[in-house]
């Protein structure tokens, strides 16, 4: 029997993303013309997220991921035609990432097909021809792969790879390898390099693609191919550092007819991502985006076909023509047919009793306090503000009480957070009103080290809660009214380790589950 309701959930900066595709023409003469650039272009109509494009041909033709359909899936955007053409991908599939079209074909990556065991991607290369519903699988069962680049022919593939392997837990540093296969015979692979991603091709028989190098910068590196990579025996090539140590280099973009390519830079002691040419040969840098558009983040740069166009997403900047206001609550496509998914533009959600209201936090540090929002994001109320709340969690047994964990979120065990009760009129909670009277009642003691998030027992009775006064993070119950002061505290977990985000049974005072 599959589940059935609603889950609110937060994918943290997603709401303020506000991506774009952008796109400039390359001058002839770098040296000479960059720094006359004035302004990009925008390539996609400001709908939703659009990100990972690559031109089909000399900046007229572009293919690339938008989450406009409650997911992210793959679109074109051609000369004549205004809208967005979506593409066929297997529609099973929650996730597609880095489309690129060669030779009438779309490649691209896709998360629909599960592998046979656990802590193992879904990610795996497919291919179609354009227009047509049948799509390929490149990835051999089993393995793993990201970041596909095709070369300048299409003859040959490469990806980032984890092959069989198993994640072993990294995250900021993938180690994924570099592999190389012909297009007519996606089964032989040769793994070109053993630590590697986001592989690019300039030619038939370069590849550059990044890592983070011993001394800790990310750098672009290079493999040059020989003629006999398919046939050879000789083990795996010996890349070269191509970008210097001092500043970070990503998600290179080779160009075809020169010796550059496209790198997004992160410089010490800059906040911003933003896109430079470097030239192999000189060694030298062509600052682009920080002359353009200096206090924006910019990623992930590709270029045309003959070179003559580079493009990259980023913010699409305040004011700028699509969607301005950023809703509530976004419908997201769900795996599970009878599940309804809404991304929260906020933090700790928790549904009232009746699944009427979600309450939740909105910011941390700019924009701090505790809000209500109507489930169908209609209309949302602000309960207090300019004081630092997280985690809040509704009674079961009162439509009108709350609690939450007041004071700074992520702190030692000895930091000032405590516990707070949270009460209102639910006839306050009318379309003419944006702000609620509440009554705070703070249910620890003073100075009593780090409380947070606490959960009500079903009767509305007590409260259990995480709390750092003893110098480690155990569980601790006070009465859900009086508070510690008044009712006195009970410890359910004692230990120098760390336990926290206890959840009530709402079925029974006896179970308590926590981490």
């Amino acid at each position: 029997m599959e589940p059935t309701g609603t889950i609110v959930f937060t994918s943290v900066g997603r709401p303020y993303y506000g991506f774009d595709l952008f796109s400039l023409q390359l001058p002839s003469n770098l040296d000479s013309s960059l720094p006359h650039f004035s302004s990009d272009h925008r390539l996609t109509d400001g709908i939703s997220i659009n990100f990972n494009g690559q031109f089909v041909d000399e900046g007229k033709t572009l293919v690339y991921i938008s989450e406009r359909t409650g997911s992210a899936r793959i679109f074109l955007n051609s000369s004549g035609n205004a809208d967005p053409q979506l593409l066929h991908s297997p529609p099973e599939s929650l996730f597609h990432d880095r489309p690129l079209i060669k030779n009438d074909r779309l490649y691209f990556i896709s998360a629909h097909e599960p592998p046979e065991k656990p802590l193992r991607s879904w990610s795996a290369l497919y291919s179609t021809r354009l227009h047509e519903k049948t799509a390929v699988r490149l990835t051999p069962y089993g393995s793993v792969d990201y970041s596909p680049a095709i070369s300048r022919s299409g003859k040959l593939i490469a990806v980032a790879s984890y092959g069989s392997r198993p994640w072993s837990g990294e995250f900021h540093d993938l180690q994924t390898e570099i592999v190389v296969f012909q297009e007519s015979d996606p089964t032989k692979r040769v793994v070109v390099c053993q630590h590697g991603g986001w592989p690019t091709w300039s030619g038939d028989s370069t590849l550059y693609f990044h890592r983070q190098s011993d001394d800790g910068w990310w750098s672009i590196f290079r493999a040059d191919l020989p003629d006999n990579i398919f046939a050879s025996s000789g083990g795996l090539l010996a890349p070269i550092r191509v970008t210097p140590p001092g500043v970070h280099c990503f998600t290179p973009a080779a160009m075809h007819n020169s010796e550059r390519i496209v790198v997004a830079t992160r410089r010490k002691g800059k906040n911003y991502r933003h896109i430079e040419i470097f030239d192999v040969e000189s060694h030298k840098f062509y600052p682009v985006t920080e002359l353009l558009n200096p206090n924006f983040h910019h990623y992930n740069p590709f270029v045309s076909p003959e070179s003559t166009f580079l493009g990259y997403h980023r913010f699409r900047g305040e004011g700028a023509p699509g969607e301005s206001t950023i809703p509530h609550l976004d419908p997201v496509t769900s795996p599970i047919q009878g599940l309804r998914m809404l991304r929260l533009n906020g933090s700790f959600p928790a549904f009232s009793p009746s699944g009427d209201l979600i309450v939740f936090n909105r910011d941390f540090d700019l924009n701090p306090g505790l809000r209500i929002v109507r489930a169908d994001g209609s209309k949302h109320w602000t309960l207090f503000e300019d004081r630092t709340a997280f985690y809040s969690s509704w009674s079961p047994a009162d439509k009108n009480v709350i609690f939450t964990s007041v004071g700074p979120i992520f702190q030692s065990p000895r930091a000032s957070v405590q516990i707070a009760r949270v009460t209102f009129d639910p006839e306050h909670l009318s379309n003419d009103r944006d702000k609620i009277p509440v009554d705070i009642k703070i249910l620890t003691k003073e100075e009593s080290g780090n409380n947070g998030f606490p959960s009500c027992s079903p009767d509305g009775k007590s409260v259990v809660f995480r709390s750092g006064r003893s110098g480690h993070k155990n569980l601790y119950i006070v009465d859900a009214i009086k508070g510690e002061v008044e009712g006195g505290i009970r410890q359910l977990t004692e230990g120098p380790w760390i336990d926290t985000m206890p959840s009530w049974s709402q079925w029974g005072t006896d179970s308590i589950l926590f981490k």
